[in-house]
């Protein structure tokens, strides 16, 4: 992957509505200096927040995940996964993950 490409979906997450507030930050400053350190703060960010596709089934059917999702959405939410699941996926399906995975398999371009 490209420089330019991993920019792009540095962007991506920048603008996700789901991206965590210190993923976000990292995602901000890595795109300002691409400085190797600041590389490194994005990897580690993106390491504790990008959840697999099983951590996803998980949540979303938990407890939890109904009462932070609404039972609706959350039973949306299993529903979509299984079928990411299905389709090969390995990552959570939000804008966050997607975009986040695609710079951790690509990390040593940062």
């Amino acid at each position: 992957m490209t420089k330019q490409e991993i920019l792009a979906k540095v962007d991506e997450l920048i603008a996700a509505p789901s991206v965590c507030a210190d993923v976000k930050a990292a995602a901000q400053a890595y795109a300002k200096s691409q400085d190797k350190a600041i590389a490194e703060a994005l990897v580690k960010a993106l390491e504790a927040n990008v959840n697999s596709i099983d951590e996803t089934l998980g949540f979303a059917s938990s407890d939890m995940g109904k009462k932070v999702f609404g039972e609706e959405r959350a039973a949306e939410m299993v529903k979509i996964g299984q079928k990411v699941k299905a389709e090969g996926g390995k990552y959570c399906f939000c804008p966050e993950c997607q975009a986040g995975s695609v710079i951790l398999e690509n990390k040593a371009a940062l």
